[in-house]
């Protein structure tokens, strides 16, 4: 990689580091498991940056992040254990007021209950305010099937949510 290329390259992941594990952690919900993933998406982006940087490189790398959390999923012979408590992270304490706060945290937790494609297609139509073409593009699937998990997340979460929380929340998004 020419110097150029490494420097652009440098700028890309000192800059967008931490909101990619934030990205990581919502669809896997292990900071740990977070950092292993974007790490390792960084490892194949560094490999493909000449090819990335000439399409858009943040879909690109998300794309990379879902496929590692997938592949890491399919290929794991042993379940996962927290035996450590709860994990800090940034996404924690994030929020001013100690109701959002609150309510931050329960959707984090409702989302960890969805299944990984329907958590992935969530997170980057809602938190990553992506279209469904792109989000279509990064999880490797139809816009229809994008529509369809989208629809089948929102309504487990529905599910999982009290109408009083989904109110609180609408209302302080308006």
């Amino acid at each position: 990689m020419r110097a150029e290329h490494e420097a652009e390259f440098r700028e890309f992941v000192t800059g967008r580091t931490e909101r990619l594990r934030v990205f990581a952690y919502l669809c896997c919900g292990d900071w740990h498991r977070a950092e292993d993933a974007v790490q390792t998406a960084l490892i194949r982006l560094y490999g493909a940056w000449n090819r990335a940087r000439k399409i858009s490189v943040d879909p690109y790398v998300r794309r990379i992040i879902v496929n590692v959390l997938i592949d890491e999923h399919r290929l794991s012979w042993f379940r996962r254990v927290n035996i450590g408590g709860d994990e800090a992270g940034p996404a924690r304490a994030t929020a001013v007021d100690g109701q959002r706060t609150d309510q931050r945290l329960m959707l984090t937790e409702a989302l960890q209950h969805l299944p990984r494609r329907q958590r992935a297609a969530v997170v980057l139509r809602f938190w990553e305010d992506l279209p469904v073409e792109q989000t279509a593009q990064i999880m490797g699937c139809s816009t229809g099937a994008v529509k369809n998990l989208t629809m089948r997340g929102l309504a487990t979460l529905r599910g999982l949510l009290t109408d009083s929380v989904l109110d609180d929340i609408q209302g302080a998004t308006s």
